[in-house]
C-alpha cells in the first residue's frame, strides 16, 4: 500500500520528534540574486583585519567537527 506525500511527511516528522528533535526554519540570502557575489566581497572587506573576526574564526576552527570530512 502506498502512502501519499502528506502521510509520508507526517510519519517522518513523527519519527524525528520521537528522536527528540524539533523542526526549525531558517532564512538564508538568495545566492542566485544578481549582485550577491559583490555583496559578499563587500561584507568580507568590512571585517578583514578585525581582531574580533580573527578570534571568531579561530574559535570556529577549534570547535568544528571535521570527523570523516576529507
Amino acid at each position: 500500500m502506498t502512502t501519499n506525500a502528506s502521510q509520508r511527511v507526517r510519519h517522518r516528522r513523527d519519527r524525528l520528534r520521537a528522536a527528540r528533535l524539533r523542526p526549525a526554519q531558517i532564512w538564508l540570502p538568495d545566492t542566485t540574486r544578481p549582485g550577491i557575489a559583490e555583496e559578499c566581497r563587500r561584507q568580507s572587506r568590512l571585517v578583514r583585519g578585525d581582531p574580533h573576526e580573527r578570534e571568531t574564526l579561530e574559535w570556529l576552527g577549534a570547535v568544528a567537527d571535521t570527523e570523516g570530512n576529507d
